[in-house]
């Protein structure tokens, strides 16, 4: 079999994704977010995960140009069982265990945070990476954005970034939205968004109006296709998977930490004399507690 078939078949989700009915973009949806499973499970399994009929899949298939279901699985299931993924297990997780439930909780988040960066950071190409911070260094403005939980990473990235790159504006501010803020985004800017499971209207739609005005955009995102009709210039995916109900962000911070390294490199001896200049205005302004030395 084609070791590429199963990326063709990927890309090919991504790109029909728009044109497809609504059961079969749930469907769509279901197999970029979970290959994996897609692979290993039969019809009946596929369709109660993903909420659709096993018509629906069959549909889908055709509407790919397969023959049958079977033919649209084996790409990922081939896939599965040709590529060995590595996962190193730290010495210090297992004596968790010992410590009863607390323990066994405790060594559960660890291994799932652990195991997101390390998802997160294998999915990412360099050279992809190289081309998102060329697009940020060379924007006339570059906004981040994002809401609830992830606006915690648009306010870190925003405040460690701009340090690096003058250009750069978390969005929204002040409570405010993000598409005000837009108004006057024009082609030469560039926008990085940040949305995780369940994705927030309000930054899929900032990011329709940015690109409406000829905004790059870079999207961060736990899945390959989060909106019918949204269609970034630069995808970043990262894994999001939690032991708890909400979104586990150590991917997310990963990548951006990955960014925000390029950033800093590639500003050279002018982001390290910004830094440099911040890092003297705060211990100006005292603003790190001091301890004095005993005489």
């Amino acid at each position: 079999m084609d070791p590429t078939l199963k990326s063709k078949t990927i890309s090919m989700l991504k790109e029909r994704a728009p044109q497809l009915t609504p059961r079969m973009q749930e469907a769509a949806k279901y197999i970029l977010d979970n290959p994996a499973d897609f692979g290993l499970d039969y019809i009946r399994e596929t369709a109660r995960k993903s909420g659709v009929s096993t018509f629906t899949l069959i549909r889908l298939a055709e509407k790919l140009g397969f023959d049958s279901f079977e033919a649209f699985r084996d790409p990922f299931r081939h896939a599965l069982v040709s590529t060995t993924e590595l996962q190193d297990r730290p010495d210090w997780i297992d004596p968790l265990f010992a410590h009863g439930k607390t323990g066994q909780v405790q060594a559960e988040a660890a291994l799932n945070t652990l195991s997101n960066a390390q998802r997160s950071l294998e999915r990412q190409n360099p050279a992809l990476l190289a081309e998102v911070v060329e697009v940020l260094l060379t924007a006339d403005r570059a906004f981040v954005t994002a809401v609830r939980a992830s606006y915690s990473m648009a306010y870190y990235f925003h405040y460690v970034g701009r340090m690096a790159l003058t250009s750069l504006e978390l969005i929204p501010r002040h409570m405010g939205s993000a598409v005000d803020e837009l108004i006057h985004a024009k082609p030469g800017d560039a926008m990085i968004a940040i949305s995780l499971t369940p994705y927030s209207r309000e930054t899929v739609e900032a990011c329709q109006f940015a690109q409406a005005r000829g905004v790059k955009l870079i999207l961060i995102t736990d899945s390959d296709f989060i909106a019918p009709d949204l269609v970034p210039d630069y995808l970043l995916t990262v894994s999001s998977n939690s032991t708890h109900h909400f979104a586990c962000y150590s991917g997310v911070v990963s990548v951006l930490e990955a960014i925000l390294s390029l950033l800093v490199s590639h500003g050279g001896a002018e982001a390290a004399e910004r830094i440099t200049a911040y890092e003297q205005a705060r211990i100006k302004q005292n603003a790190y507690v001091t301890i004095a030395k005993k005489p």
